[in-house]
């Protein structure tokens, strides 16, 4: 396996629009990278860079330490798995697998061995002389992704494999690939728009929107302190409550936000320096607060936490726990609590607020502030 660098990377196309703005990421050896965001973040754009099917305006990529921008894709000694399985429908599973191994000479007895090895990892033996149309997508995935573990690439490149999936399969094939990557600590590096599949998988996520890098950094860390609003807001789900708020400092020095839910105001303690909020006494700010954060008293298992009692718009179950919507300042705010503790729509509940992971947000550059 090989390390990747990508060095103030940028892609000017000849209208010149530029989908890429200065990419600089670097991945160890045996790391997977999830590059993550919405349709025109540019990440399937880098992800071709890096494979040599997009050329680079300018900067450089690095595939253990050589740079790679003028070698055509065939060698760069990587292997790609595309939202589409792109199989030869008239090659057995065994033939697919092992066509690259063909490409490249290697020995009838040993293209058997790499053939049987890999589909044992990938619990797909039972299906080495079925063809592709007797497949169902989630085994056709499997092939595709098989035919690249059997090259043993310096570097694996996933675009969106499991965007064909129904739910239930993509959650197993998320699985397998995680397993995968455990189990040959390879170097990965994989596309994606669903967040829940960067949280699950990656060691490391990029965030991405307009051709920047919002956030790099481990699903935890970007979790627990995202960079900025888009961050806050694109990672989580459901994801991050946002309310609009000015805070205040009283006589003893404490930072406070006056909340006003069913026209009652209350008052809500913030656990944040005095002196870096100053400059923001009187003005609106965002406050960023997670559904776990705000939950009944008796699932706050003794936390920090404020207690507020506020109405309920919304209730939703989803089993383990259940989703209550109410309003705060005009937002709504998603809270989670113990399907035994929820009320009904239009009653009243004590809500118990934990903000030891609450951030501060300036609304207009979405610039965290603390």
């Amino acid at each position: 396996m090989s390390s990747l660098s990508i060095r103030n990377i940028r892609k000017v196309y000849s209208n010149g629009v530029e989908v890429l703005k200065g990419i600089d990421i670097d991945i160890k050896d045996g790391q997977f990278l999830i590059l993550v965001g919405g349709s025109g973040s540019g990440k399937s754009t880098l992800l071709n860079m890096i494979a040599g099917l997009e050329s680079v305006t300018s900067g450089e990529i690095l595939i253990d330490g050589k740079v790679v921008n003028a070698l055509p894709p065939k060698d760069r000694d990587i292997a790609m798995v595309f939202q589409s399985y792109a199989l030869y429908p008239s090659m057995t599973v065994r033939e697919n697998i092992a066509f690259g191994l063909g490409v490249k000479k290697v020995p009838k007895h040993e293209q058997e061995e790499i053939v049987a090895r890999v589909a044992e990892t990938l619990q797909i033996t039972h299906l080495l002389d079925r063809r592709p149309a007797q497949l169902s997508g989630g085994q056709r995935q499997r092939v595709a992704m098989g035919r690249a573990i059997s090259r043993k690439p310096a570097l694996f490149l996933f675009d969106e494999p499991l965007s064909n999936l129904d739910a239930k399969l993509r959650v197993e094939m998320r699985a397998e690939i995680k397993l995968m990557h455990q189990r040959l600590h390879s170097t990965i590096v994989y596309v994606t728009h669903d967040q829940i599949e960067a949280m699950t998988m990656g060691d490391l996520i990029a965030v991405m929107k307009d051709g920047v890098v919002q956030q790099l950094g481990t699903p935890q860390e970007i979790y627990d302190n995202p960079a900025n609003l888009f961050v806050a807001g694109f990672i989580g789900s459901p994801s991050m409550n946002f309310i609009t708020c000015r805070p205040a400092i009283d006589a003893a020095g404490e930072v406070f936000v006056p909340i006003e839910n069913a026209g009652q105001t209350m008052r809500l303690q913030l656990p944040f320096d005095a002196a870096a909020l100053r400059p923001y006494a009187g003005r609106d700010v965002t406050l960023g607060i997670r559904p776990e954060q705000i939950t009944d008293l008796s699932s706050a298992h003794g936390d920090a936490g404020q207690a507020l009692s506020c109405l309920v718009d919304l209730v939703e179950p989803t089993g383990p726990d259940t989703l209550l919507t109410t309003k705060l300042n005009g937002a709504s705010v998603t809270c989670r609590a113990h399907p035994r503790e929820a009320v009904q729509p239009g009653q009243t509940m004590t809500l118990s607020f934990n903000l030891s992971k609450a951030a501060l947000f300036d609304p207009g550059s979405g610039a965290r502030i603390a």
